[in-house]
């Protein structure tokens, strides 16, 4: 009897013992079925271009026309001297002072940036027109007169044509021109040195150079 006892213990404990190793055995397969079956790879994210603006289709790809607009206030005893009137305090007086006729001193500057690539694939995407154009508004003569109107001054503007070049760098031709608006394009009158007759800032010239972005600027913004 006890032998019997003794036998159906050890069956007992040996199916308890079976059960209890189960779960241990599958979660092993389990480890054994993942480590040979190859993990699922994502698609591969495209890589950048290493320089240059991304492919896009060939003509007009996406933002093509890129830019920006921007609209500034010179505070009074600021304002930008356009070069045309003389700042001889003598020669203003004479001119009447605070009623003189020349009074190129601007308050407001609407300039922008306007780059256009309309190309997307060949070597033509690297290539670009841009234009950079800057009004000047306001009616002040410093010392003397100080107002916040709206007289228009001149229209200046620089327009070229760039490259973009390997490691964040362009080639860039620039030709800057400067027109006189409003009055300012005929002599404004009063005593002699009064009105310069100038070409305006910097007047008319052209330039050859390079440019180099770095720091996170400009075309590596893109993505590089």
């Amino acid at each position: 009897m006890l032998k019997k006892r003794m036998g159906e213990m050890v069956l007992l404990f040996s199916m308890l013992l079976t059960l209890a190793c189960r779960p241990a055995l599958a979660q092993e397969a389990i480890g054994t079925v993942a480590l040979a079956t190859p993990a699922t790879t994502a698609d591969p994210a495209r890589a950048p271009a290493s320089w240059g603006s991304p492919e896009g289709r060939l003509f007009f790809p996406h933002n093509w026309v890129r830019g920006y607009v921007d609209f500034s206030f010179a505070p009074p005893h600021n304002e930008p001297d356009l070069g045309r009137c003389s700042p001889s305090s003598t020669i203003i007086v004479s001119a009447g002072g605070p009623n003189s006729p020349c009074n190129a001193y601007a308050r407001y500057l609407w300039s922008g940036y306007l780059e256009v690539r309309p190309f997307g694939k060949t070597f033509a995407r690297h290539a670009f027109v841009f234009f950079t154009p800057t009004f000047s508004f306001g009616n002040n003569v410093p010392q003397f007169k100080y107002t916040y109107s709206m007289a228009a001054i001149a229209y200046e503007r620089s327009v070229g044509l760039g490259i973009e070049l390997p490691k964040n760098f362009e080639f860039r031709v620039t030709q800057h021109q400067v027109d006189w608006l409003g009055r300012y394009k005929h002599n404004v009158g009063g005593p002699a040195g009064l009105d310069l007759g100038t070409a305006g800032p910097y007047g008319l010239y052209t330039t050859i150079g390079a440019r180099w972005y770095f720091g996170g600027y400009g075309r590596s913004q893109e993505g590089r």
